[in-house]
């Protein structure tokens, strides 16, 4: 066999374990290991298995990742983000399907904090759903609106994606959390159309609109938002500031978050060693998972595995649409079986070099990359967000009327997606501004 076609063999090795179900770190190193070892001796493989997880996991980035992700679980377990969404229900409750909304900006809020969608569908779930069921609102449209609204979370930074891909790609996380904000910021908007939309031609999904809400009542609901808004204002304030950097934000945020906890008098002992059990284990899950690709994309570069499939990639798309419409797809798909994080680790070792040939700006695919591997926490069969719902609701709600439910909001999403593609200045103008 030549090299291309051991590294090829160990492609399709990896899918056939990842199709039966393998964890997909351990997957990657063990494919990504043997390879090595058939590729180029015993010496390299071991000498690949000491040194590139080492260097990997030591990367001073990567250390920004347990923080924001304990600053979620705290906000999460501390009910830090509850405010954020009683204030979006009075101050929306005017418009057709006002909780439903409040549950989209309520989530856009957390994922200021959070970073991640199944955090984000967690927290509004056992926020929103109940109050949506008490007003009487259609199961479908409660569910499916708060499973969607949680992908905004990978979106809107801090983002735990966002900060993967900016350390694989080499790419300012700063300049990628500009993106996306703009991208969060269109999602949340593109969802709100689709619930008027919804309402609208269908009055019967939610209740009749509640008008009698005073300013008074508005202005006090705000006063409710101070734990989360400070901790906002004091990691996006400092990070673009620029008296920290995204790496100490995490940090900054983690202890902002403790900080308030513990003086609103929402912080014990429990809740904090359950954020802080939780932050380990994740962490732990997504390291073993970036290693593994790590050692994936040395085992193509060594085999021409990668180049070969990058360049026929590009032979095959004679246009630069048919390219994209091509990559699209294939996250499509991706993300009906593996979880977001897992897909973008695994293909990115081919799909970049095709981006960087296509003299595409690697900024602007981070965020659209993440818009994809997002809509894939909300498909059938294998979506994440919908049984984390489904967890929530236990038996009040089916899942396949859960996925109903989402069935509109992905529709928007592939729109949303178009428009990214046509106009990519829309994800680069703010980054822009910092230069």
């Amino acid at each position: 066999m030549t090299d291309v076609e051991i590294g090829l063999t160990g492609l399709a090795a990896l899918i056939a374990l990842i199709a039966v179900r393998v964890p997909i770190g351990i997957a990657l190193i063990a494919v990504s290991f043997t390879g090595l070892y058939v590729l180029m001796g015993p010496r390299v493989a071991w000498g690949s298995m000491s040194i590139i997880p080492y260097k990997f996991a030591s990367s001073w980035l990567l250390s920004s990742i347990p923080m924001f992700l304990f600053l979620g679980f705290i906000s999460y377990h501390t009910q830090l983000t509850r405010g954020m969404f009683n204030a979006a229900r009075i101050w929306l409750a005017s418009l057709p399907g006002g909780l439903a909304i409040a549950s989209i900006f309520g989530s856009a809020g957390f994922a200021a904090v959070s970073g991640s969608s199944i955090a984000c569908s967690a927290a509004m779930g056992r926020i929103a759903i109940p109050e949506m069921m008490k007003q009487r609102y259609h199961p479908e449209l409660a569910t499916g609106t708060v499973a969607v609204a949680g992908t905004i979370g990978a979106l809107i930074p801090p983002s735990i994606i966002l900060i993967l891909y900016g350390v694989i790609a080499q790419i300012s996380i700063s300049a990628l959390f500009l993106g996306g904000i703009v991208a969060g910021l269109m999602t949340a908007v593109g969802y709100t159309l689709v619930v008027l939309l919804r309402v609208w031609l269908n009055p019967d999904l939610a209740p009749e609109r509640d008008s009698s809400v005073t300013l008074r009542e508005k202005l006090i609901a705000l006063r409710e938002t101070w734990p989360i808004l400070l901790i906002i204002i004091g990691i996006f304030g400092g990070l673009f500031g620029g008296v920290f950097t995204p790496t100490e934000a995490g940090a900054v945020g983690a202890s902002l978050a403790c900080l308030v906890a513990t003086v609103s008098g929402r912080m014990t002992l429990d809740r904090f060693m359950t954020a802080a059990r939780e932050t380990l284990m994740t962490t732990a899950a997504l390291l073993i998972i970036a290693i593994g690709a790590s050692l994936l994309t040395r085992f193509l570069a060594l085999s021409g595995a990668g180049d070969f499939l990058s360049e026929g990639i590009l032979s095959i798309a004679s246009s630069p649409v048919l390219l994209m419409i091509g990559i699209v797809c294939v996250y499509l798909l991706m993300g009906m079986f593996l979880e977001p994080i897992g897909a973008m680790l695994l293909t990115l070792p081919i799909i970049l070099p095709v981006v960087d040939a296509a003299g595409w700006s690697l900024l602007w695919f981070g965020i659209v990359l993440t818009k994809l591997l997002e809509i894939g926490m909300i498909t059938p069969p294998i979506g994440m967000n919908v049984f984390v719902i489904k967890s929530v609701v236990g038996n009040l709600v089916t899942t396949s009327a859960i996925f109903r439910g989402v069935a509109w909001f992905i529709v928007m999403d592939l729109v949303l997606v178009a428009i990214l593609c046509a106009f990519p200045d829309l994800v680069l103008w703010l980054p822009s501004l910092r230069d």
